[in-house]
């Protein structure tokens, strides 16, 4: 077995404990943890680890999806699982679809499954945990399958959430008011919201909590 370095990242100290205690069972691997986002990015760019395991809550000040951007802009070799609260298809897909290669429920049993990611996602295979892969299933047999919460989306979001109103979110992004208005209602059905702030709350529940600048 080749030697494996792991960096553990994740808010909840219950999380990165039983993570932690499951994976020293693993020969030849070595386990870093993380505090926080800043942190996080420094140690993946000086460790260069093989695989990252991600709480999608794990600091405030970034919003997951930004993130994984900047994790996969520094070393696009690494293998990044996500352990999560949500198990929205929709949002486990724009994950995928970024470079993650795997998706825990928390949900899901700790224990049953995250060995067994492990392994699958070092092979190069993509991982869900039952809950998230039932969930994604779902997802993907729906009329949004092929819609993702791509740059654009997310910075029309984070200057909502700021209290811009459309005009001045197209004229800060450079956009006509029109795009700004399909794009925002594109964002309300993919995340089942009737209201921009139902919008906002809804993305926080997903992840994109704080939404950074």
């Amino acid at each position: 077995m080749a030697f494996t370095r792991i960096l553990i990242a994740d808010s909840s100290s219950l999380t990165v404990v039983g993570a932690e205690t499951l994976l020293k069972a693993r020969a030849d691997t070595s386990i870093t943890k993380a505090e926080n986002g800043d942190e996080l990015l420094a140690l993946a760019e000086k460790l260069r680890p093989n695989l990252i395991l991600l709480g999608d809550r794990f600091d405030p000040l970034f919003d997951t999806l930004i993130l994984v951007e900047r994790l996969l802009q520094i070393a696009p070799s690494i293998r990044l699982i996500i352990m999560g609260v949500s198990t929205e298809g929709l949002f486990i897909r724009d994950l995928f679809a970024m470079g993650v290669y795997g998706y825990l429920a928390t949900a899901d049993d700790l224990s049953e499954c995250l060995l067994t990611a492990v392994e699958t996602i070092l092979r190069a295979r993509p991982y869900l945990s039952p809950t998230a892969n039932a969930e994604y299933l779902v997802t993907m047999q729906g009329s949004y399958r092929d819609w993702q919460l791509d740059a654009e989306a997310r910075a029309i979001l984070r200057l909502l959430a700021s209290g811009c109103t459309p005009s001045q979110i197209a004229a800060r992004l450079n956009l006509k008011r029109r795009r700004v208005y399909w794009v925002t209602e594109k964002m309300r059905t993919r995340f089942g919201a009737a209201t921009n702030e139902h919008l906002i709350s809804r993305a926080a529940t997903e992840g994109f909590a704080g939404f950074p600048d």
